[in-house]
């Protein structure tokens, strides 16, 4: 099953870094504005979708969210049109 995600940064270099990252996977992202629901810092989200992880059905972030760079302010799942927080950076 296809999941539909977004994530906000701290920063818009975190924005263009992490949908650079999404683009050499091979996994389908743009840039855009954060929706209006959703805080962020700088502005721009990432909207990316991904495929459940192996046979399990299990999402992509049942995982632990790698971000060395400190970037990611959270990464939402779209779920029945409400957004769901799959990971929030610590404050």
């Amino acid at each position: 099953m296809q999941r539909e995600y977004y994530a906000t940064f701290h920063s818009h270099f975190g924005a263009i870094r992490f949908h650079r990252e999404k683009t050499k996977e091979g996994i389908p992202a743009n840039l855009q504005p954060v929706p209006r629901t959703l805080s962020s810092s700088c502005g721009t989200a990432v909207h990316f979708f991904e495929e459940d992880r192996e046979e399990s059905g299990t999402s992509p972030l049942a995982y632990p969210v790698e971000d060395p760079h400190g970037e990611i302010e959270q990464i939402v799942e779209v779920v029945e049109n409400k957004y769901v927080i799959r990971y929030k950076a610590e404050e």
